[in-house]
């Protein structure tokens, strides 16, 4: 098993699992940053929440971020500009900003290694590009500036900054609220039905429900299953490489990043769909021994990010027939940033107060993007894949994943140990089919 750096150093608060039932006002389903973003904000509200989480907090995605907190993702705002106008791009900027200065507020005290530092995104080849989105940006109203890269290892074309961004240790900041919130650990919930959560042990009843479990489960609403798609992304974090003092990622999706903790520089990369083949971990070894000779590896993990049709989080109603049903997901490898986002969001929804960035990520906005007919050969092509082992969540043949011995979905993402056993939704149950033909092919 591979484990980040923040899980190897950093031991959470354990919370006892539901027996019984249990009411309150708010119910939050998943308790990774965003669960527990949204039951701060809102408990700091007068409401009174309850975290349910299958496993243990954080560990999930969270617990294997590289943990940048920036309104800098990839090159955004000319595509958002050009999709939907400046209005809303500048709703997209406004909101992450808040989320960077909220993250700063809830972090005084919390010893949770929070920095400011500027964010990078570059280009390999393509100068024009970086220089349109710091033009789109200037015309939001927030500063960009074209720089060079002399910090990385390579040359690039060039990178839009955004200075005063952040990054920090998501586990001690999570460890600093979670104390002060309700919570229910290995608490499974298999079905939601009006004001109610069941698990295997109990129920919790509940005015309102947010689902916050990064890919939502329930398929007969919002067709989550249309809009999403999962992406695999793998980190190094190395000892004795080169010091950084920004936070750099490629605009292209197979692309690198970077940023420093500490004594180690985290390398991410080698990224692929969910169920497809990549670089992992071999490319950002092979990336280090060229470019940091010296470096010693000492921590390698993987971590999954859910994909929006647009680049844009779904936030808000889970859909337009369940109006006391709340998503937030599709962070698009800025589930840091989106997680705060979506918490002021879904806080100010529940209060009944307007939130003038809120549209931009509606979950009911229109699907007709060029995503989805990817999605749909995708979901398409794998069920009617003949093979052993299959999906629960809607059927799709699973791929294995070498690099980490897991089998994978394609359709959806989700993810399951080698007997089967679920690892990662939206998948609800373990994997179906024989295992032991499933190994015995494998070995094939």
């Amino acid at each position: 098993m591979h484990k980040s750096v923040w899980e190897e150093n950093f031991k959470l608060p354990h919370f006892e699992s539901l027996s019984g039932e249990e009411k309150c006002d708010v119910l939050i389903i998943g308790g990774g940053i965003c669960g527990i973003l949204c039951a701060h904000l809102l408990q700091e509200s007068g409401f009174s929440c309850i975290i349910a989480e299958g496993k243990r907090i954080a560990s999930g995605t969270t617990g294997n971020t590289t943990a940048k907190i920036t309104s800098q993702h990839g090159l955004i705002y000319t595509k958002l500009i050009r999709a939907y106008g400046r209005e809303k791009a500048k709703m997209y900027l406004d909101i992450n900003e808040r989320a960077i200065s909220e993250y700063e507020r809830l972090g005084k005290g919390a010893d949770c290694d929070f920095e400011r530092r500027s964010a990078y995104t570059y280009s390999l080849s393509d100068r024009e590009k970086i220089e349109d989105e710091v033009n789109a940006v200037n015309t939001l109203g927030h500063t960009a500036e074209f720089s060079q890269t002399e910090e990385l290892p390579f040359k690039t074309s060039g990178a839009v900054a955004f200075k005063n961004q952040a990054q920090f240790n998501p586990l001690k900041f999570i460890s600093h609220l979670a104390k002060k919130l309700k919570i229910y650990e290995n608490t499974f919930i298999r079905d939601i039905a009006p004001d109610v959560a069941v698990s295997d042990s109990g129920k919790i009843r509940a005015h309102k429900i947010i689902v916050a479990t990064h890919f939502p489960f329930i398929n007969k609403h919002g067709s989550y299953f249309l809009k999403l798609y999962q992406h695999r992304s793998y980190v190094a974090a190395y000892e004795n490489a080169q010091k950084i003092s920004g936070m750099y990622v490629d605009d292209d999706k197979k692309g690198m990043s970077f940023r420093q903790y500490k004594n180690l520089l985290l390398v991410g990369g080698g990224g692929h769909r969910t169920g497809k083949q990549g670089g992992n971990w071999a490319e950002l070894r092979e990336f280090a021994k060229e470019h940091y000779p010296q470096a010693k590896l000492r921590y390698e993990w993987a971590a999954q990010d859910c994909m929006s049709l647009d680049g844009v989080p779904y936030i808000g109603r889970y859909s337009a027939k369940t109006p006391d049903l709340y998503v937030a997901t599709g962070f698009n490898k800025w589930g840091m940033t989106s997680s705060m986002a979506a918490a002021m969001i879904l806080r100010d929804e529940l209060l009944d107060k307007k939130n003038d960035c809120a549209e931009v990520f509606s979950p009911q906005r229109s699907i007709l993007k060029p995503q989805l007919l990817v999605n749909g050969f995708e979901a398409t092509a794998n069920l009617l894949t003949p093979t052993v082992k299959r999906c629960p969540h809607l059927g799709c043949a699973l791929k294995w994943n070498k690099a980490e011995r897991s089998w994978d979905c394609p359709c959806h993402g989700s993810r399951f140990e080698e007997d089967g056993t679920l690892i990662d939704n939206p998948a609800t149950g373990d994997a179906k089919g024989d295992v032991k033909k499933v190994q015995n092919a494998k070995r094939q």
